[in-house]
Order: structure tokens, then C-alpha cells, then sequence
């Protein structure tokens, strides 16, 4: 994990910790592939402000948020900036299909774009892809 936010190209961002398992599957992949990276724990709901303001500060090219339940935080930070934002829905309750739908079903020029549920590896192989288009 980076720390020099001039060089990070993604943020896996994850409302909790116990997300763990599915924000160091990404992590994995992102290290494997070289590419900067940092892990943030910010909720949607418990932390809005601070939220808000690591949005408006981060150098990221790329978000990968990882949210179960009513996933409401990679909707959150793509209402809040114009880049990329990949959803990853986790398996909390209803095997992750409340947080499946919740990320999918964005409202008009709120893009996620979505990826399997617990799928932390393919949220970070999609990063990769974004980050060669855009270099």
C-alpha cells in the first residue's frame, strides 16, 4: 500500500473492515501488477465528511469501493467525482444481492460500473483496464 498520494492510480475504499477478505483480494492483484494503490475505511453512512473531503483531495485515477448491505458508498463517491468508480457488492445478507442491486441500480449520470459479488480480484483486473486506457 502507497502512501504518496501523487503516485496512487486506485483507492479501494471499504466502509468497514470487516470487508477485509474482499479489499485484500484487490490488493493482491494491484500489488502483483505493480500498480500504487491505498486502502481507505470510510463508511457512506458513519463517515460522510471525511468521506467528502478524501474525495475532494485524492489523486486516484481509478475507485474500487467495496460495500454490502444497501451498498450505498460507490454510489456516494461517483455522485461526488467524475472518475471511475467500480462497485464491489459483498455478501452480508441475502448472499449479496441486496448489495448486487443497490450498486447496479444507480440513478441517471451516476455511473458504477459492477462487479461480481465478494469478486474484490475482478474490481481490480477492471481498474487495470480503466488505468491503460487513460494513461
Amino acid at each position: 500500500m502507497s502512501s504518496d498520494k501523487r503516485k496512487i492510480l486506485v483507492t479501494l475504499i471499504a466502509g468497514s473492515t470487516s470487508d477485509s477478505s474482499i479489499y485484500e483480494k484487490a490488493e493482491k492483484v494491484l500489488k502483483e501488477n505493480n500498480i500504487s494503490h491505498e486502502l481507505k475505511i470510510l463508511s457512506a453512512h458513519r463517515d460522510s465528511e471525511k468521506l467528502d473531503e478524501y474525495i475532494k483531495t485524492c489523486d486516484a485515477k481509478v475507485y474500487i469501493a467495496i460495500a454490502g448491505l444497501s451498498a450505498a458508498l460507490p454510489g456516494v463517491i461517483a455522485s461526488k467525482t467524475d472518475k471511475p468508480v467500480i462497485g464491489v457488492p459483498v455478501s452480508a445478507k441475502l448472499g449479496g444481492l441486496d448489495a448486487l442491486l443497490s450498486i447496479v441500480q444507480m440513478p441517471p449520470k451516476v455511473p458504477v460500473g459492477c462487479v461480481g459479488i465478494d469478486n474484490g480480484e475482478n474490481a481490480a483486473y477492471l481498474a487495470i483496464r480503466i488505468l491503460k486506457l487513460i494513461k
